[in-house]
């Protein structure tokens, strides 16, 4: 992620009460392959293409810090400054509708709600 730039889309999640069937769903009419992510006591899913095993999207269940999110692809964008972002997310009407969450040791991210009611997340790579 750290070599795409900002603006981009660098991550894309689904999350959802019954990731195992719908990453069953999405095996089955997409093509891609299930790598499961042990999250403690059941697993998410990166799903893979099948050629190369390559990360693609996640699939994910509906608990956790993932409660509450909404069933819906879920966008992922590079920021230059996440907490700048979040400032003028706020300035334009937006809203946070999480915590700053952190990821890999170093980057972060936050999920925001723009003032039409879309939800995406905001995403700064410190690597």
């Amino acid at each position: 992620m750290s070599t795409s730039p900002v603006g981009s889309v660098v991550w894309t999640d689904l999350t959802v009460n019954n990731a195992s069937e719908v990453k069953d769903f999405y095996q089955q009419v997409v093509g891609w392959k299930p790598n499961p992510v042990n999250m403690g006591d059941y697993d998410d899913f990166t799903m893979q293409l099948p050629e190369n095993n390559q990360d693609v999207v996640g699939i994910c269940h509906a608990k956790g810090e993932n409660a509450g999110l909404p069933a819906q692809w879920l966008l992922y964008f590079k920021v230059a400054d996440l907490d700048q972002s979040i400032e003028n997310t706020h300035a334009q009407g937006g809203k946070l509708l999480s915590a700053i969450k952190h990821y890999g040791g170093v980057s972060r991210y936050v999920i925001i709600q723009d003032p039409a009611g879309a939800v995406c997340a905001l995403f700064e790579d410190n690597q």
